[in-house]
C-alpha cells in the first residue's frame, strides 16, 4: 500500500493517488440555502397575519382544544416531537421517495391540521403558529373522537425544536432528504417455471368501512402507584371486561398486555375509569410454606394466605385507525395507519393465544403441553410452538403461520434442574454462586402458590437464622422473640420433614431487606419459562437434530395448527370482518440454472443440484504451504499420520505442502492450566524450535468448536504474531475431511479454490463493466440474556476486481444490542478510522489503483422497521467515507438486505422433496410495492429449506430484475469454504464468520456469567465497550475468517 499523509489547510488525509475535489456534487449547493431562508421569512410573515386576523376552519380534538393554520402551497411534514409538533426537512440528492411525496395528501385545500392525543397542532416546515379557542366553541355535532396520529418517531438530530408561541424561524442545519425503499421496477423472467405452495393463508376483510379505536390504558394500585408487574395487566383487563361489559357497550377488544387497547368502533366515552378486585393474586410472602424472615410474626403471616388486590383502570382515547388502510397497503399505498391496522390484527392473535395459556414470544406462541418439549440437555427443553402474523402482499392480506421453537427451563424440582444444568453427579458439587445467577427471576411453585426467586440464602438451611416473634405462653403482653434456623422452623414448628435441604442454601422469594426463605426441596420450577443463555455446541446440535421436519411433515403440522387455533371463532376478528382460508397459497416461481464454475487447468464444470466436488480436480489457484509448523493440544492425535495424509491430499488438489518445520506437543502438566497460560506456554516452546517467523500454523484442539483454547490462540496468532492459522479437531480423518481443511487453508493463504466462469471471463452484468466493490455487513450480538456483552460489527469487502470471490474483513466492537453500525465512518482529527475507509483503500491497492464506481452493499440482520436507518444512517456514513477520500468522487450504490430470520416457507406441489436449488419467487407473497424477492439458492438436504428474503432498498446501478437475481444466485457459489451452494450470498456469510471469530478475542464467556441469564440488565447506565485488538498487518488483508 502507498504512503499515507495528512493534507494541510484543512484537507483530509488521503491515500496516494486519490484526488480531492473542491465542490460537493451531491446536490448540496450553498446557493439553495439563501433561497430557502427567504421563503421561510415570507411564510413566517404570512403566518403572523393569519394569527392576527384569521380563525379559519377549526379542527377540534377530543378535549375541545382547537387549532387552525391557513397555508397555501404544499405541506411537507417531518417527524413529530412529543408535543405533537412536526418539523420540516430540506433536501438534496439520494432520495428514493421523499417525505414530501408521502405527506402531500395531508394538505387539503391549503388547510393543514395535525392531531395527536388530546390536542391538535398544525405545522409547516418547522414553523408553528397555534391559535386556541375555548372548549365551548366546539361544533356540537362532533361527537366521535377525532382521528389522531400514532406515537411519533424521535426528533432528527439536525433539527432544533421551536416552541409554538415563538415567532422565530427555527434554526436548521443543512440536511439531506430522507431516503425510502425504492419501488419494484419489474419481476424477473429467467428460469424454468415451477408452481409451489407457501405457508401463507389468504385473509378476507369485509369491514372495510369500519374503524379501529386505539385507547391508552393506565393501571394503578389502590394507593395510586402505577402497576409495573408483567402478566398482571391481562388479568386486570379481563376482569374489567367481565365486570363492566355493559359500561363498555358490549365491545370486544384486543389488549397488548401493556398500555394499548383496541376496539372495533368507539367505546361509549372517550375517558373511562374502573375499579376491579382480583382475588387470586398471591403475595410474595409464603404463609404455611416459608420462613417469615426478619421482622414478621407468625400471626401476620397467617392473615395473608392470599391478597385480594384492588386496581384502578383508566382508559382514554388515543387514535382512530380506518380499516380501509389495510386495503390501501395492499395496493402499495402504505401509511402509518396501515401499519397500525396490521399491528392491531397481530395483537388480536397474541390475545387469542394468551387466553389459551400460551407463552408469548413476540408473534410466536407456545403451549404448555409435554408433547411439544424436547430435552436438549443441561436442564433445558426445546419447546415447539407456532408463529402467526398478518402480512400484506401482492396477493392480498395473508396469515403467515410457521413452526417456531424457543428454549425453556426444565420444569420440576429446582435441585434436579441445577444438577442437570451444571452437569454434576451430586448436589454437593453444585456451584451455588453460579446457581444464584441462573435462578434469579425464575418463578417457582410451592404447593399451589407461585413466587419469583430473588436470590439464595447466604448460609445453609440448618444455619440460616431469622427472628421469630411469638406470643408468650399466657396469650397476652409483649410478643416473645427468638432466633431460629429455617430448618428448625420447618421441621419442628411447621412439622414439615426435610430430606436433603439441611446443608444447602434456601430459595429467597421475599425482598432484599425482608427475605422469605423456603427450603430448596419444597420449590418446583414453573413450566414455560424461557431460557436465554447461550446454548452449548451439544445443546445446539441436539436442538437441530430433534426439531427437523421434512416438508410434508411441516405442512401437516401447520395445517393442524391452523385448525386447532380456531381463529375464525375469535370475536374480535369476527367484529373486524376478518376470515381466514384454511388452504396453502399457491405461487408461481422460477428455477435459475446453476452458474458454471472454473477450476484448475482451465476446466469448466456444472454443479448438479447445488453441489460439486474436487475429486480428480485441482484448485484454480493453489498456494504453497511453506515455513509452517503444527501444534497439538490434543492427546489423541497422531501428528505424523495427519501430516502425511494432508500432504497426499494437497498434492491431488495442486497444493504443494512441504514437511512441517516442527511439531510441538503440549506438556502433560499444562493441560489443567488456564487457556491463556496454555497458549503462552505453547508459543514459547514453538519459538524456541523455529529459526524465524512461520507463514502458517496448524493447531490441533482437544474439542471441536467449543474449546476454550480457540479464542486465546486466534488472538495470539492474528493480532500479536501476525500468522495465519487453521484450527482442527479431527475425529474421522478421511479424504472429504482433509479436502475441506485444505479449502480453508488455501483461501487463507491467498489462493482461490474455484471461480465463476463469468467472473473469470469477466462478463458479469454491471459488475464487470466498471470497478465494483461488494460489501457484506453484519452485527453479532451476545445471547438475549447477555446485556453487557459488546456487539461486534463486521464489514467484508471484495478485492482484486473484476473478481468477486476474494474478500477481506474489518471488525469493531460497539454498544451491546446496537444493530446499526456506528463505525463505518469515524473521523478522528484529520483521519478516518472507520470500517469503510479500510475497504476502499484495500480495493484501490488490490485493483490496479482503481476507485470503485459502483458499490453493492449486502446487509444482514436488520428487520423491516430498521430499513430506513440503513438507508439514512449507514449509507450516509459510507458516502461520508467516500467523500473524505475524494469530494468529487460519487459512486453509485445498490443496497440489499438479506433476511434469514423470517417465517415464509415454500413446498413443492406434488412432491415430498424440498424446492430445487436456484428457486426464486418475486410474486404473490412479496411486498405489494417494495422491491423484494425470496431465493432458495441451496439444496435443502435435511429438514425444510429456509429461503433468504432479499429486500432491494436502493438501486442506483440500475440492475434489471434478472441481472440482480442472477448475481445474488451466483454469489451463493463463491463461498470458498464449501463445495455446495450456500443459502445466502457469500459476503454476508463471511461477515458473520469474521464477527464470530474476532469476537473470540474477548473473553465473552467470562463476561456472560456476570450478566443476567433471563434478560435483566445487571448494570445501570451505558456499558463501556471493550475495543478489539487490531489485526496484525501481515494478516489484515487475508481471508483469515474463512
Amino acid at each position: 500500500m502507498g504512503s499515507m499523509h495528512a493534507m494541510k489547510d484543512g484537507k483530509h488525509a488521503c491515500h496516494e493517488g486519490w484526488e480531492f475535489g473542491g465542490e460537493n456534487t451531491r446536490g448540496e449547493k450553498k446557493s439553495g440555502k439563501g433561497k430557502f431562508m427567504n421563503a421561510l421569512t415570507d411564510i413566517n410573515s404570512r403566518l403572523r397575519r393569519v394569527g392576527d386576523g384569521c380563525r379559519g376552519t377549526p379542527s377540534t380534538g377530543p378535549q375541545g382544544v382547537t387549532s387552525t393554520l391557513l397555508v397555501t402551497g404544499t405541506v411537507v411534514l417531518g417527524p413529530q416531537d412529543d408535543s405533537g409538533l412536526r418539523y420540516g426537512r430540506t433536501g438534496g440528492r439520494r432520495s428514493g421517495v421523499l417525505d414530501g411525496e408521502r405527506n402531500q395528501e395531508r394538505s387539503l385545500g391549503g388547510i393543514s391540521t395535525l392531531s395527536r392525543g388530546k390536542s391538535v397542532f398544525p405545522a409547516f416546515c418547522g414553523l408553528i403558529r397555534s391559535v386556541s379557542s375555548p372548549a365551548e366553541e366546539m361544533d356540537p355535532s362532533e361527537t366521535e373522537p377525532s382521528e389522531a396520529l400514532p406515537p411519533p418517531p424521535p426528533i432528527p438530530p439536525n433539527v432544533v425544536p421551536l416552541k409554538a408561541e415563538s415567532d422565530q424561524v427555527p434554526v436548521q442545519k443543512p440536511s439531506k432528504p430522507t431516503r425510502h425503499p425504492v419501488p419494484r421496477p419489474q419481476t424477473g423472467r429467467k428460469g424454468a417455471p415451477i408452481t409451489l405452495l407457501t405457508n401463507h393463508f389468504k385473509v378476507n376483510v369485509s369491514n372495510n368501512s369500519g374503524f379501529f379505536y386505539h385507547y391508552s390504558v393506565s393501571l394503578f394500585h389502590e394507593d395510586g402507584k402505577p402497576v409495573d408487574g408483567k402478566g398482571v395487566g391481562r388479568k386486570v383487563i379481563n376482569k374489567v371486561h367481565e365486570t363492566y361489559e355493559t359500561e363498555l357497550g358490549g365491545k370486544h377488544f384486543a389488549y397488548d398486555g401493556e398500555k394499548a387497547l383496541f376496539t372495533v368502533g368507539a367505546l361509549p366515552q372517550n375517558n373511562l375509569e374502573f375499579t376491579v378486585v382480583l382475588e387470586d393474586i398471591s403475595s410474595n410472602r409464603v404463609p404455611g410454606n416459608g420462613s417469615p424472615g426478619n421482622g414478621e410474626t407468625r400471626k401476620k403471616m397467617l392473615r395473608r394466605p392470599y391478597q385480594s388486590k384492588t386496581f384502578k383502570v383508566e382508559i382514554s382515547f388515543a387514535a382512530k385507525i380506518p380499516m380501509q388502510a389495510i386495503g390501501n397497503a395492499l395496493r402499495g399505498h402504505e401509511s402509518e395507519n396501515s401499519q397500525e391496522a396490521l399491528r392491531v390484527l397481530d395483537i388480536v392473535l397474541r390475545q387469542h393465544a394468551a387466553k389459551q395459556g400460551c407463552l408469548l414470544v413476540r408473534q410466536s406462541f407456545f403451549r404448555n403441553e409435554p408433547k411439544n418439549f424436547v430435552d436438549i440437555g443441561g436442564g433445558v427443553y426445546g419447546c415447539r410452538g407456532f408463529h402467526s402474523s398478518f402480512r400484506a402482499s401482492q396477493g392480498g392480506l395473508s396469515l403467515n403461520i410457521d413452526v417456531s421453537t424457543t428454549m425453556i427451563v426444565r420444569p420440576g424440582p429446582v435441585m434436579d434442574f441445577l444438577v442437570q444444568n451444571q452437569r454434576v453427579d451430586h448436589p454437593d458439587h453444585i456451584d451455588w454462586a453460579k446457581a444464584k445467577r441462573m435462578l434469579k427471576n425464575l418463578r417457582v411453585k410451592v404447593q399451589t402458590a407461585e413466587y419469583k426467586i430473588v436470590g439464595l440464602s447466604d448460609l445453609p438451611c440448618n444455619q440460616q437464622l431469622f427472628t421469630l416473634k411469638e406470643r408468650n405462653g399466657n396469650g397476652g403482653g409483649e410478643p416473645v422473640t427468638r432466633e431460629v434456623t429455617v430448618y428448625e422452623y420447618f421441621t419442628e414448628i411447621k412439622g414439615k420433614g426435610l430430606i436433603y435441604s439441611a446443608n444447602y442454601p434456601c430459595i429467597n422469594v421475599g425482598k432484599p431487606k425482608k427475605p422469605t426463605f423456603i427450603p430448596i426441596e419444597h420449590c418446583e420450577l414453573v413450566s414455560l419459562q424461557r431460557y436465554t443463555k447461550a446454548l452449548s455446541t451439544f445443546q445446539r446440535s441436539s436442538l437441530v437434530e430433534k426439531s427437523r421436519q421434512k416438508p410434508h411433515e411441516r405442512m401437516q403440522v401447520l395445517g393442524d395448527a391452523l385448525a386447532t387455533s380456531k381463529y375464525n371463532d375469535d370475536p374480535m376478528l369476527r367484529a373486524s370482518g376478518v376470515s381466514i382460508s384454511t388452504s396453502f397459497t399457491q405461487v408461481d416461481a422460477r428455477v435459475l440454472p446453476a452458474p458454471k464454475l472454473k477450476v484448475g487447468n482451465g476446466e469448466d464444470f456444472q454443479p448438479m443440484k447445488g453441489r460439486w466436488n474436487f475429486n480428480n480436480k485441482k484448485l484454480v489457484q493453489p498456494t504453497r504451504v511453506e515455513r509452517w509448523a503444527i501444534v497439538n493440544f490434543s492427546a489423541r492425535c497422531n501428528l505424523r499420520s495427519l501430516c502425511q495424509d494432508l500432504q497426499k491430499c494437497g498434492q491431488q488438489k495442486g497444493i504443494y505442502i512441504e514437511d512441517p518445520h516442527t511439531a510441538c506437543e503440549e506438556e502433560y502438566n499444562m493441560r489443567r492450566d488456564s487457556p491463556i497460560n496454555r497458549v503462552e506456554s505453547m508459543f514459547k516452546k514453538l519459538m524456541a524450535c523455529l529459526p524465524g517467523a512461520p507463514r502458517f500454523l496448524l493447531c490441533v484442539l482437544p474439542e471441536r468448536k467449543n474449546s476454550d483454547i480457540y479464542g486465546p490462540w486466534k488472538r495470539k496468532c492474528l493480532s500479536q504474531f501476525g500468522v495465519v492459522t487453521q484450527c482442527i479437531a479431527p475425529q474421522r480423518v478421511n479424504d472429504q475431511y482433509l479436502t475441506n481443511v485444505l479449502l480453508k487453508i488455501n483461501a487463507k493463504l491467498g489462493g482461490i479454490n474455484s471461480l465463476l466462469a463469468v467472473e473469470h471471463a469477466p462478463s458479469i452484468p454491471q459488475v464487470s463493466k466498471v470497478p465494483t466493490l461488494i460489501l457484506g455487513m453484519d452485527v453479532s450480538h451476545g445471547s438475549p440474556g447477555q446485556s453487557d456483552v459488546p456487539s461486534i460489527a463486521a464489514v467484508v469487502s471484495s478485492r482484486q476486481w473484476p473478481l468477486i470471490s476474494q474478500y477481506r474483513a474489518a471488525v469493531r466492537t460497539q454498544s451491546p444490542k446496537l444493530e446499526m453500525i456506528d463505525s463505518l465512518f469515524k473521523p478522528v482529527g484529520d483521519n478516518d478510522e472507520g470500517l469503510i475507509r479500510e475497504a476502499l483503500l484495500d480495493f484501490y491497492t488490490s485493483s490496479a489503483k482503481r476507485k470503485p464506481e459502483n458499490i453493492i452493499v449486502f446487509r444482514d440482520g436488520v428487520s423491516e422497521s430498521q430499513f430506513n436507518q440503513v438507508l439514512n444512517i449507514e449509507l450516509d456514513q459510507i458516502i461520508q467515507a467516500c467523500e473524505f477520500l475524494d469530494q468529487k468522487w460519487s459512486p453509485k450504490f445498490t443496497i440489499i438486505i438479506a433476511q434469514k430470520n423470517h417465517h415464509t416457507k415454500f413446498f413443492q406441489l406434488n412432491s415430498p422433496e424440498n424446492v430445487p436449488p436456484g428457486t426464486v419467487i418475486d410474486t404473490k407473497v412479496c411486498h405489494p410495492r417494495h422491491y423484494d424477492f425470496y431465493m432458495c439458492s441451496h439444496a435443502g438436504m435435511i429438514g425444510t429449506t429456509r429461503p433468504t428474503h432479499y429486500h432491494v432498498l436502493l438501486d442506483e446501478i440500475r440492475f434489471s430484475a434478472d441481472e440482480l437475481q442472477e448475481l445474488v444466485h451466483s454469489l451463493s457459489y463463491v463461498y470458498q469454504r464449501s463445495t455446495t451452494a450456500i443459502s445466502v450470498v457469500a459476503p454476508v456469510c463471511y461477515a458473520h464468520l469474521a464477527a464470530a471469530q474476532i469476537g473470540q478475542f474477548l473473553k465473552f464467556e467470562d463476561m456472560s456469567d456476570t450478566s443476567s441469564s433471563h434478560g435483566g440488565v445487571t448494570t445501570a447506565g451505558p456499558v463501556p465497550v471493550t475495543p478489539l485488538p487490531k489485526l496484525h498487518e501481515n494478516v489484515s488483508s487475508s481471508m483469515f475468517f474463512c
